[in-house]
């Protein structure tokens, strides 16, 4: 419900969601269809009190935390897209610091908070990606090139490496208590100790509260989500891995398959070459491409393609020596079940399937078939997922070629007296479709994830969306949505348009209930003004847009008009 603090606003767009809304998103009328639901009022803003240099000495009653600095960052040393971010103080500290009794390492969450001077009354908790252990700067900022950020937009953003440090690698989890707290207990501690700074610092808490990431930080935030439904308002989830541990061992069982065709047993990558890679992407949009209307080079109508295209049949088996215009039929035995998805020697699927899309040969998909694997998978399961840990000198490539599947399924799923939590526990939503604590105060989630992502799959987040909706009579619109990115690799990049806006769409959902009804994304072509995108095909006009839909509806072209443009297409 609206705290009492808060008292409920007409529904009427603020200048700032106003602004947002126009130049990058199409939004539905006022109540989004939200029935019931209650309708959060919109937050109001207020200065920084005092200088940035003495509000440390304001944070020495902040529990169980350290306040290590604060100073003046001034206008512009931050920019977004040629923007500069205004200025704004910086706060440091460390939270909970200890010695482990398991491993003897020193431990803390440390993090960095950002309070704009010209404040807008939020807070945006920034979820880090991989195995976190950085503090990364905290702008709240999202994936594709984006032309905004929450720092930008004056939100107070906080960062952390959620309880470990990098220099650890990924021997940290071998310490239980580092487990939990990068799994979800982080989010627990951080959250009070950050509202509690924010009211020190402007004389009030945060009217509303974001928590929003991409990978592992939409991990967290569909987490926080489940975990912490009373503390946040609203949830940006991008490429979530909330099943990271089964997505590592499927990675690893690919790796295996993906070996015994490598022509340099040294070089994972041989497996499956550029060329054979962007081969698979050209037969899948000769299949595909027009199943939506126009050809474009994007697969939109995802699920037909998946029943019409066969690697069987529409990749050329070679006849001969690999020349990149096939591939051999060992390859295809080696390749077909990462997107069938990778199977237990008893016929459990390991993690999920994965489509069949257009952007299967960018540049980004080797990193995440070959070297994370045998560099980032074999430490995250080898260390953090699995009971017990594997000793802290271990060794990835040979630890991931070497395991056994079917017991790292296990593994994942173990406790012992030391690890009272198993991997699949702490790192996952205790029960990911049941939302109805966040979804019965008024709060939001708005879900994003690339087609073409080659290590968190879009079908999981599909699967878990249509849990969801199974879950609320069919229909989780009315607080919960999902949006494919068709082309976009891991949380950028591919063959797509990818440059969006998601946070002020959230943004206007909460506090406004103007739901979003589709979200206009552009590519990245020379000259953007954020980053250009070195995937984006040659013919594409270099801000070619599209709608992004809501799931389970479809961009499909309306007959008439250009393809580069977004009016052309319409969400059914």
């Amino acid at each position: 419900m609206i705290p009492l603090d808060m008292p409920d606003r007409p529904c009427r767009p603020t200048p700032w969601a106003a602004a947002g809304a126009l130049a990058l998103l199409a939004l539905a009328g006022c109540g989004g269809g939200d029935g019931a639901l209650p309708q959060l009022g919109a937050a109001t803003g207020a200065p920084l009190s005092g200088t940035c240099t003495e509000l440390p000495g304001r944070l020495s009653a902040l529990a169980n935390t350290r306040i290590t600095g604060g100073s003046t960052v001034a206008a512009g040393t931050l920019t977004v897209a040629g923007q500069p971010v205004p200025e704004h103080c910086l706060v440091t500290g460390m939270m909970f610091e200890r010695t482990s009794a398991v491993d003897g390492q020193n431990y803390a969450i440390s993090f960095e908070m950002r309070l704009p001077r010209a404040w807008n009354g939020r807070f945006f908790h920034q979820g880090n990606g991989g195995i976190d252990g950085n503090v990364s700067t905290a702008t709240g900022s999202f994936g594709g090139g984006p032309t905004t950020h929450a720092l930008l937009q004056g939100f107070a953003v906080l960062s952390s490496d959620a309880g470990h440090r990098a220099a650890q690698g990924s021997a940290w989890g071998i310490d239980p208590q580092a487990r939990l707290d990068y799994g979800y207990q982080a989010v627990g501690k951080l959250t009070p100790m950050a509202k509690s700074l924010v009211q020190t610092a402007y004389g009030k808490g945060p009217d509303r509260s974001y928590f929003g990431g991409c990978s592992n930080g939409g991990r967290h935030a569909m987490v926080a989500a489940a975990r912490y439904p009373d503390q946040y308002d609203g949830y940006l989830a991008g490429a979530p891995g909330f099943n990271l541990p089964k997505a590592a061992v499927a990675n690893i069982a690919s790796a295996q398959r993906l070996i015994t065709v490598a022509t340099d047993p040294a070089n994972l990558s041989t497996s499956f070459t550029v060329a054979e890679r962007a081969l698979l992407s050209s037969r899948v949009l000769a299949r595909c491409d027009a199943l939506d209307g126009a050809t474009d080079g994007l697969v939109q109508d995802t699920g037909a393609c998946q029943a019409a295209f066969s690697i069987a049949n529409d990749v050329p088996t070679c006849s001969g020596a690999r020349d990149g215009s096939c591939l051999s039929a060992a390859q295809k035995t080696a390749i077909a079940p990462r997107f069938s998805g990778s199977l237990t020697s008893s016929g459990q699927q390991v993690y999920s399937s994965f489509p069949y899309d257009s952007g299967h040969g960018a540049a980004g998909i080797a990193f995440w078939m070959f070297t994370a694997p045998l560099a980032l998978d074999s430490g995250a399961v080898g260390h953090i997922f699995k009971t017990p840990p594997e000793a802290a000198n271990l060794n990835g490539p040979a630890f991931s070629l070497g395991a056994n599947i079917d017991t790292l399924v296990a593994q994942i799923n173990a406790t012992n007296a030391t690890y009272t939590e198993s991997g699949m526990s702490f790192m996952t939503p205790p029960d990911p479709t049941n939302l109805g604590a966040m979804k019965n105060r008024g709060a939001k989630m708005l879900v994003y994830h690339g087609v073409s992502d080659a290590i968190f799959s879009v079908d999981d987040t599909a699967r878990w969306y249509d849990g969801l909706r199974a879950a609320n009579g069919g229909d989780a619109s009315n607080f919960a949505r999902f949006f494919r990115v068709p082309g976009m690799g891991h949380c950028s990049g591919g063959p797509a348009t990818d440059q969006f806006d998601p946070l002020s769409a959230l943004v206007a959902w909460v506090e406004q209930g103007s739901a979003p009804e589709r979200l206009i994304a552009a590519a990245r072509g020379p000259g953007n003004a954020a980053a250009a995108n070195a995937d984006l095909p040659a013919g594409w006009a270099a801000n070619r847009t599209r709608p992004l839909c809501p799931y389970p509806t479809v961009a499909r072209y309306n007959g008439s008009g250009s393809l580069e443009d977004a009016a052309s297409f319409s969400c059914r």
